[in-house]
């Protein structure tokens, strides 16, 4: 499994500490360093089955200070996943990828149900 993260984030850090309390073991990335390609949040996307609304960190700095809550309703789907591409911290986190899902964000109940 691959768990993608912001070291600094609180709710990363909860997330990280409820896969070592499981006993799951993930190969950790960090989001600002080392940001998901557009194919991989391609693949992601669709294994999620979630809108790729729910992909983007809505409460985060870049977010507010691009205007994307306005620009996103424009924006073709492939302009979303390029823009995504850019910026690691534009991407919501954690991210939880498994052989045959992904989850965004944490939600201990639907994470206990991958895991």
């Amino acid at each position: 499994m691959l768990f993608v993260c912001y070291p600094k984030c609180t709710t990363c850090q909860k997330a990280q500490k409820w896969l070592e309390s499981k006993g799951v073991s993930a190969e950790i990335r960090d989001i600002k360093l080392n940001n998901p390609t557009e194919q991989e949040l391609r693949v992601w996307h669709e294994k999620s089955g979630l809108p790729l609304k729910r992909f983007f960190n809505t409460s985060g700095l870049q977010y507010k200070a691009l205007g994307l809550k306005d620009k996103l309703p424009q924006m073709s789907e492939a302009e979303q996943f390029v823009l995504l591409a850019t910026d690691g911290m534009l991407v919501k986190r954690p991210i939880l990828v498994g052989e045959d899902f992904v989850c965004v964000g944490f939600k201990e109940e639907v994470w206990a149900e991958k895991v």
